[in-house]
């Protein structure tokens, strides 16, 4: 053997076999594990040896700030429909399709990159989301009709739709086994995105309004110009333009996240994905590029990836002869329809026994009134505490104000989620099961009281335990689904989610023009549908190991 021939982790003995080899192999922590599933668990414990380092610290808080675009436009909408309504001049039934309009796209977004990313690889959806979301951010301020505003929010929706699946998926498979916690406390971005959205709102909304704070000389509330008589006092778009800034500047802060992430920051593509599409010798080059980054020295190589392969019986060839999911190259040599047979494959570990089936249905459901629950509370709360302050002559600019310290209590709402992660028996399933029963009842709360203080403290109680139980949720799905599934997973999920979140803020607008509490009740019930569903989770999935 040459005196420079490359020596790995598990080093060479003289016929070229890795010497810790058999000992991996009778690693107890392999028994029962697929081939793929062993390669992940070389990966896992390289990454884990490497511990939390400046890339991973990176790619935390840019995949973060993928969370705060998710709620800086889904709090803005909720911000801006009140001025909107009142220069266009739509009907607070009508105001629903402003929301559903976002929701729909947000649901086009997570379904078509959640699965993408798991075809296309992470590094393209991660910086195609955001560029999408920037670009027509940018245009949404400049439209004077509404069914154009419509138009570029869905477009808008779509490209943030895939942020949470996408920024969940990478963030795990870049920690370290131990540092998990910090899947949860991305969502920590999020309540911070609602802060930003909403402190900038307080700049501009009341200041550009229509009158005094959208109210004309009389106090009465300012109509849209074509509805009122030549001459009268009426809300246009030279007085109003507090909305438009408000999203000009979301559209910079979208093309600013993008900067950093495809300009400054160099990504690396998941090894995880890599090794699921038999890409070995990629997937050990970018392991060397995040330790030489870190500052550190990786000391996997090919030889156990080589070795593994050769031994595994579970390639198939003694059965059937061809590669399967993780099969190095010769799942790379395999023809077309091996191929397809392999993404079939990939797409059956949804439903792969019955517990995990029962774990993807429970997740769907949960997904579906959990979005059902916030996208009414997020659009709706909004309009409704303004109505309600007006009725007790709290101004415009105070509720703006309020809204900034009701959401800033939804940070450490994450981090008490996050906090759960380490909590025995409590942890993950408890922590969402009391989160999102104390969210609901809230919601029930709000509806039978009416003053400064109590509005206050009833909404921050309601965003608290939203931020609480969207920290644990987001953060445990990726981890209960393998890499190869990890994203589809995700994205289905938000799918689902998002597709009821086109649905509920529509029914809530009719509700709201009837009754201001309508939408409370709709919510409240829909978020402890959540609580049963969390209640019913298989065990075996909060916190196991991922591959």
């Amino acid at each position: 053997m040459a005196d420079n021939k490359e020596v790995g982790i598990l080093g060479e003995s003289p016929d070229g076999r890795p010497t810790e080899y058999d000992g991996i192999v009778n690693d107890p922590e392999m028994d029962g594990l697929t081939l793929y599933e062993k390669k992940a668990l070389l990966v896992n414990r390289e990454l884990d040896s490497h511990g939390m380092g400046k890339y991973q610290w990176y790619i935390f808080f840019l995949c973060g700030m993928g969370y705060m675009i998710d709620l800086l436009y889904a709090q803005a909408f909720g911000l801006v429909e009140p001025a909107l309504k009142q220069e266009l001049g739509f009907s607070t039934s009508a105001s629903g399709d402003l929301f559903s309009s976002f929701n729909a796209g947000l649901c086009a977004g997570a379904f078509v990159w959640g699965v993408l990313v798991d075809i296309i690889g992470r590094q393209y959806a991660f910086n195609l989301t955001v560029l999408i979301a920037s670009v027509f951010g940018l245009c949404l301020g400049a439209p004077s009709d509404y069914h154009s505003i419509l138009v570029l929010t869905a477009f808008v929706g779509f490209g943030v739709g895939g942020n949470i699946p996408i920024d969940t998926t990478i963030t795990l498979e870049f920690l370290p086994q131990n540092r998990r916690f910090l899947l949860a406390l991305l969502s920590i971005f999020q309540p911070i995105g609602v802060v930003v959205a909403s402190g900038i709102a307080y700049g501009f909304v009341p200041k550009f309004a229509c009158g005094d704070g959208g109210l004309g000389p009389d106090g009465e509330l300012l109509d849209a110009c074509f509805k009122v008589a030549a001459g009268a006092p009426c809300c246009d778009k030279a007085s109003n333009k507090g909305w438009r800034y408000l999203l000009f500047t979301l559209g910079a802060i979208c093309l600013f996240v993008f900067f950093l992430r495809f300009v400054v920051f160099r990504f690396q593509e998941s090894p995880k994905y890599l090794l699921y599409r038999g890409k070995d010798e990629k997937a050990v080059e970018v392991l060397h590029n995040i330790a030489k980054f870190n500052g550190r020295q990786s000391t996997l190589t090919m030889a156990v990836f080589a070795a593994l392969t050769d031994e595994d019986a579970s390639i198939g060839s003694a059965e059937t002869g061809k590669p399967i999911l993780g099969a190095g190259s010769q799942q790379l040599k395999a023809s077309f329809g091996d191929k397809v047979k392999i993404e079939l494959t990939r797409y059956k570990l949804l439903f792969a026994n019955s517990a995990i089936s029962r774990l993807t249905i429970l997740i769907w459901i949960t997904y579906m009134f959990d979005y059902w629950g916030f996208s009414i509370a997020g659009s709706l709360l909004p309009q409704i505490l303004l109505d309600k302050n007006r009725a007790i002559k709290v101004s415009t600019a105070e509720t703006y104000r309020n809204y900034v310290i009701i959401y800033i209590c939804g940070i450490p709402g994450v981090m008490l989620g996050a906090l759960m992660y380490g909590v025995p028996l409590v942890g993950r399933q408890w922590g969402m099961v009391v989160s999102s029963a104390l969210m609901g009842v809230s919601l029930f709360v709000f509806s039978s009281i009416n003053t400064e203080a109590s509005n206050i403290g009833i909404n921050i109680m309601e965003y608290f335990f939203q931020s609480m139980f969207n920290a644990i949720l987001y953060g445990w799905t990726p981890e209960a689904y393998p890499a190869p599934i990890r994203g589809t997973a995700c994205g289905v999920a938000s799918f689902w989610g998002r597709l009821f979140s086109i649905v509920s803020p529509l029914i809530g607008a009719h509700l709201l023009a009837k009754n201001t509490n309508g939408p409370l009740y709709l919510a409240g019930a829909g978020v402890l549908v959540c609580t049963v569903c969390i209640i019913l989770m298989p065990r075996k999935y909060m916190g196991a190991k991922s591959y």
